[in-house]
């Protein structure tokens, strides 16, 4: 029996209320249960109960055993003192509060119904990556869509916190933040860290200086390690030439090697070298990114933002010196998308909760809508099972599901999860099979 399950029973009242008594006998009346506490201290605050004739106001502690307290020192911790009630599965022993006055404890063994015990352990026990799919099919729709309306909103904390991190590290500076941001986004998922690092190493102050495209192009190659060769056609040439000036002139030093960026089993749309042209052209054709990505409204304006033609070497060239009669000239709507998702959104949303402004994610949101689903491996299995993402609002929210809650079995926490644990008198669902 885990110390959770017994908070998720003890909140919810998942056990037999009738004729309750203290392990000393004592009378138990139960007005409130406690509001669960994620911080340290007691796991729930403010309960409301009579022992006996006396009302009481304060906290509850839960252990799987009475001996958990012990075992935790809460008998010696001044911040337990204000425990009125000790909820366990079992007292295997009496235990006392600092006061050496004797904590009034209730057992929850033989109380909670067998059924809710039985369909606990078989979720999460179960060996599918998705632990419900065999009883997924019948939990009512809304309770689905919730659940992933929870997962959204969870996610885009979670990463509006990690654009917080960066802002702290970036000294305040939404600019400097904005642009590793999307610097981290262009590298997509292969050569994402690559181009966090290029982007840390190569602050934006000094790629605004740059007169044109020419030069942004060869502080990002040159920096990047891409002109490291001795050979080369005659814009290799002058690139490097250009960057080995810049560098001397800005004492720059330490600059990345090839060999960090990936090109394996990648077409050669998404070679390293491909990105690193359409992020210089973005970067010269908009040199405010974060005011006009704050501007936008709409997901036309967003596309119309990153809809930037790199320069007319790369119009017939992938890799330097290597011409090609396919040639490429700006992001694709695909690739614009998943950087929409994974930089744009983030920024509004991190935005809006550091400066309190709703509209930012109201946005987010509105156009986490009108985006299209991602089709990965982890939206195919919801497919599978008959949840079918309909744009990219869904399949975030399902991703952020089966990564933070399938994948570590925290059922309890799901409302999918909840509806198939829940007992028998509250379940429409079969048990779990």
């Amino acid at each position: 029996m885990q110390e959770y399950f017994l908070h998720y029973i003890w909140s919810l009242q998942y056990f037999d209320k009738k004729d309750l008594f203290t392990t000393e006998g004592e009378r138990l009346d139960l007005f409130y249960p406690g509001t669960l506490n994620g911080d340290s201290g007691p796991d729930f605050s403010n309960a409301r109960l009579r022992l006996g004739d006396m009302d009481w106001v304060g906290n509850i502690e839960v252990h799987t055993l009475s001996s958990g307290w012990l075992d935790h020192h809460h008998e010696i911790d001044p911040a337990y003192d204000s425990v009125i009630l000790h909820v366990v599965w079992r007292e295997d022993k009496r235990v006392f509060r600092r006061d050496n006055s004797s904590l009034p404890t209730i057992e929850l063994q033989g109380r909670v119904e067998e059924s809710l015990i039985r369909n606990y352990r078989q979720l999460i026990g179960s060996s599918f990556s998705i632990p419900c799919c065999r009883s997924f099919p019948s939990v009512e729709p809304v309770t689905k869509y919730s659940m992933v309306e929870k997962a959204v909103t969870e996610r885009l904390e979670r990463k509006a916190s990690e654009v917080l991190g960066l802002l702290e590290r970036c000294r305040n500076s939404w600019d400097e933040t904005t642009y590793q941001l999307l610097a981290r986004a262009f590298g997509f998922k292969v050569n994402a860290d690559p181009m966090i690092q290029l982007a840390r190493a190569l602050p934006l102050k000094l790629i605004r200086k740059q007169p044109d495209l020419f030069h942004t192009e060869a502080l990002l190659f040159g920096q990047s390690g891409f002109l490291e060769a001795r050979q080369g056609d005659d814009y290799y040439l002058a690139l490097q030439k250009e960057y080995r000036l810049q560098a001397h002139k800005h004492s720059m030093t330490g600059c990345m090697t090839k060999s960090q960026w990936k090109f394996l089993r990648m077409r050669p749309p998404n070679f390293p070298t491909t990105r690193l042209a359409q992020w210089g052209a973005i970067l010269h054709a908009r040199q405010h990114l974060y005011a006009d990505i704050m501007d936008v409204n709409s997901l036309a304006a967003l596309f119309g933002l990153l809809k930037v033609s790199p320069s007319d070497y790369w119009v017939k060239h992938y890799q330097f010196s290597r011409q090609s009669m396919n040639g490429f000239h700006e992001l694709g709507k695909g690739s614009m998308e998943v950087i929409i998702v994974n930089a744009v959104i983030p920024l509004w949303a991190a935005y809006s909760i550091r400066m309190d402004d709703q509209q930012y994610m109201d946005r987010a949101l509105a156009i986490m809508e009108q985006l299209p689903a991602e089709v990965n491996s982890i939206t195919r299995r919801w497919s599978d099972l008959g949840m079918e993402a309909r744009n990219s609002f869904e399949a975030q929210g399902l991703i952020e599901l089966f990564n933070t809650f399938c994948q570590r079995k925290n059922c309890l926490h799901c409302t999918i999860g909840a509806s198939l644990i829940r007992p028998h008198q509250h379940e429409p669902h079969p048990p779990i099979t």
